[in-house]
């Protein structure tokens, strides 16, 4: 069986990289409401926003990894093992550096300004912040500096991509394989069940010893799941044959995802908080997993019938979603902290932070991608000549982001 492949990007997976980001985006303003532990809080959390919450919470992160880990299989078909890790350094480590010492920091700041009433300056605080000697404990828990917050997502994917390239180095040979043995897997309806399976035996043995913590070093359950979809779509990514079955699956995929969202989100809501293993837990676990892949199935499939075209907008917003995904927290939770002292109408004061937070986003990236100096910082690859920003950035698509 010969696999059908595509040599060329897929905007279906550009777009749909797009709109998890801007999703997300949205997930971490609903935080600052939602009443589940954030770095800052609203004075009046909401009760109501959990079932919304809990619409993309299995699937959102977990399908974009997938996305990146296909975005690295259009790079590594083009690349040495070696040029693809040193790729990945260079976009993907500024980044981190950047975020761990001047983007992150303001996050940590108003975390312990509101949950230990920190009296100190910023620039108190930042000395002890990267010195690892503030000892502060919100929550009872040690806050460990510096950190990378919401940027771990990028440090697991820059882990990831480099151990993708080692394993190239010594096994590119065996790639096709691998795609052929995933599409003979997928065959029919494994395309649904299988990698469900895998999903629902990971949550069963695997999360109830390993809580996600985003810590890197003990957190082997979001590693398996995170790692093993980053390489599913590494293998999927230039599979004609597996973009049809997506394809064909779409409508069956949205209904399993919207009846396994309809009992997590029903459990989550009824069900009392409790780390005991109980029947209704596990049958909430399993709805979580079950969602998590009908869910990116859907998408996917979706994406593959509808998302045909490429142009313009998608260039601009593909390249423009990494200084997002920097930026938007940091906003999010100095913009929040002060909004909530003024007193406004809660629904006005919400607009007001959704709308300046993709408003500093698009600013953010306006600046970055005119600045030489910044774009590597934001993971865009510097610009021989100003003239050239447009076309450049046109080519990078072709590469991805992230």
């Amino acid at each position: 069986m010969t696999p059908s492949v595509s040599s060329e990007r897929r905007p279906d997976l550009d777009w749909i990289r797009v709109g998890a980001f801007f999703l997300l985006i949205l997930y971490h303003v609903g935080m600052f409401y939602v009443p589940w532990d954030f770095h800052v809080k609203s004075p009046h959390p909401v009760e109501w926003l959990q079932p919304l919450m809990w619409l993309t919470n299995p699937w959102r992160l977990t399908l974009l990894f997938l996305v990146s880990g296909a975005a690295t299989r259009f790079m590594a078909d083009k690349l040495s093992a070696g040029d693809l890790a040193k790729a990945r350094t260079a976009r993907l480590l500024p980044p981190i550096l950047l975020a761990v010492f001047v983007i992150v920091p303001p996050q940590t700041y108003y975390e312990i300004v509101e949950k230990l009433a920190y009296a100190g300056s910023f620039a108190e605080f930042y000395g002890k912040y990267v010195t690892a000697s503030g000892h502060w404990r919100p929550g009872g828990e040690p806050l460990i500096t510096p950190t990378y917050n919401h940027m771990w997502f990028v440090v697991y994917l820059f882990l990831y991509s480099l151990i993708l390239a080692a394993a190239l180095k010594w096994g590119r040979g065996v790639v096709a394989t691998l795609d052929r043995g995933v599409e003979r897997v997928l065959d029919g309806w494994g395309l649904l069940v299988w990698p469900v399976l895998v999903l629902v035996v990971l949550r069963a043995t695997l999360f109830p010893m390993f809580e996600v913590t985003h810590a890197l070093i003990d957190d082997w359950y979001n590693h398996a799941v995170s790692f093993g979809v980053f390489l599913l779509g590494f293998l999927i990514a230039k599979s004609e044959v597996l973009k049809a079955r997506f394809i064909a699956l779409r409508w069956p995929a949205l209904l399993l995802a919207m009846a396994s969202y309809g009992a997590y989100a029903a459990l989550g809501w009824f069900l009392p908080d409790t780390d005991e293993i109980t029947t209704g837990e596990i049958a909430r676990q399993t709805a979580f997993a079950l969602d998590q892949w009908f869910a990116i199935a859907a998408v996917l499939g979706f994406g593959g019938k509808h998302l045909t075209r490429g142009g313009p907008v998608l260039t601009y917003l593909t390249l423009g979603v990494f200084p997002f995904y920097i930026v938007h927290q940091t906003f999010i939770v100095v913009a929040g902290h002060y909004l909530a002292r003024l007193g406004l109408n809660q629904a006005l004061e919400a607009a007001i932070l959704v709308a300046g937070t993709f408003a500093a986003c698009f600013a953010t990236y306006e600046l970055v991608r005119r600045v030489n100096l910044l774009r590597p910082l934001f993971g865009l690859k510097p610009l021989v000549a100003a003239e050239h920003v447009d076309r450049a950035d046109a080519a990078q698509v072709n590469r991805g982001t992230v």
